[in-house]
């Protein structure tokens, strides 16, 4: 059991609490800290016992590459082979922020910190608590996100201390992050940008800057080995079943009144999941809203929040409304298909 500090929440002593939260990090601890997307369980990238620490303490399977955070065009040319010029555009449209690209791995990189794989997934946040103490460490820095592994991902410190109080060395709290949802994660080393994850960039945006941008197949199979955080595994699944609906709206809301009827009937304490336009149309006391039908980027802030609330619940199933899988619409569609284990019925 470790002596986790809880550090951020006091103005005046927030800088000598970055470096030494930097410090930390560079003797080989871990330091749960936040970015724009969500919370990330911070180790030295390049210091494998301290990377298989982050597994340990997750629960996470050793196969499941990380992400590396950087804070400079240094860093990355320590741990990237070459630089393609897809990446290079992408990195002047979207860095820092939530877009994490695949590079050929140096040999600095151990390959505790991709899973064996010779790319490595490489992000430049766009928060100042992270930025700093990247640069503080001196180090690149793998960073899943601060949760149980499978488990919501957190958007909260108060998440992070939830799961992982005890097991890191300092939780770093940064308040509410803003995203609310992982980054995008793009490999562009076939000349194509292949969305390996879709995440805090959209595919409208991506084509803005590149005039070829797919999706992998490998989202919709699970069968291949992961290139990236997210493609393998359950993830983001709260405590209760999830089970969802998406499809036309009303047949949406009369499908999931009547799933919850059925399940309630059955001795089950049901949550319903939806959107402030529906929370009229459910009897339940136990319903919670993600946001607004008309703010896509509401409802992701809010997902994993919810998720977590209903947790606290102690809900046995949560019925749950899809949402458009257009924009930012696709990442929350692809986390809510996650957590369900693949539950979707569509209408």
């Amino acid at each position: 059991m470790k002596q986790t500090r809880v550090m951020g929440r006091n103005p005046e002593t927030l800088e000598c609490e970055l470096r030494e939260a930097g410090e930390i990090l560079a003797r080989g601890g871990l330091v749960a800290f936040p970015t724009e997307t969500v919370y990330g369980l911070g180790a030295d990238a390049l210091n494998a016992e301290a990377v298989n620490d982050i597994f340990l303490a997750k629960g996470r399977p050793q196969d499941n590459p990380l992400i590396v955070h950087i804070s400079s065009r240094e860093q990355l040319e320590e741990i990237a082979l070459e630089i393609p010029e897809e990446a290079e555009a992408l990195m002047g449209a979207f860095w820092p922020g939530p877009l994490t690209i695949l590079f050929a791995k140096s040999d600095a990189v151990p390959y505790e910190t991709t899973a064996g794989l010779n790319t490595v997934a490489v992000r430049m946040p766009n928060h100042p608590l992270a930025q700093k103490l990247i640069e503080y460490s001196g180090r690149p820095v793998a960073a899943p996100s601060a949760n149980t592994s499978g488990k919501p991902s957190p958007t909260k410190a108060e998440h992070v201390i939830e799961d992982l109080y005890g097991k890191v060395d300092a939780i770093l709290d940064g308040g509410a992050t803003g995203v609310g949802l992982e980054s995008t994660v793009v490999d562009v080393s076939e000349g194509v940008a292949v969305i390996l994850r879709p995440g805090g960039v959209t595919i409208e945006q991506l084509l803005e800057v590149l005039p070829d941008v797919r999706y992998d197949t490998a989202l919709e199979d699970e069968s291949v080995a992961p290139k990236s955080p997210g493609q393998k595994y359950r993830h983001y699944s709260p405590k209760a079943k999830l089970e969802l609906y998406t499809g036309e709206a009303e047949k949406v809301v009369e499908a999931v009144r009547a799933r919850a009827t059925e399940l309630e009937s059955d001795g089950h304490k049901v949550g319903i999941l939806t959107v402030d336009e529906h929370m009229d149309m459910y009897e339940s006391d136990a319903k919670l809203s993600m946001g607004s039908n008309s703010d896509s980027e509401e409802i992701a802030r809010n997902l994993f929040d919810s998720l977590r609330v209903f947790d606290s619940l102690d809900i046995d199933v949560i019925v749950g409304e899809g949402i458009e899988d257009t924009g930012i619409g696709k990442a929350i569609m692809n986390r809510l298909y996650k957590a369900s284990g693949g539950s979707v019925t569509c209408l």
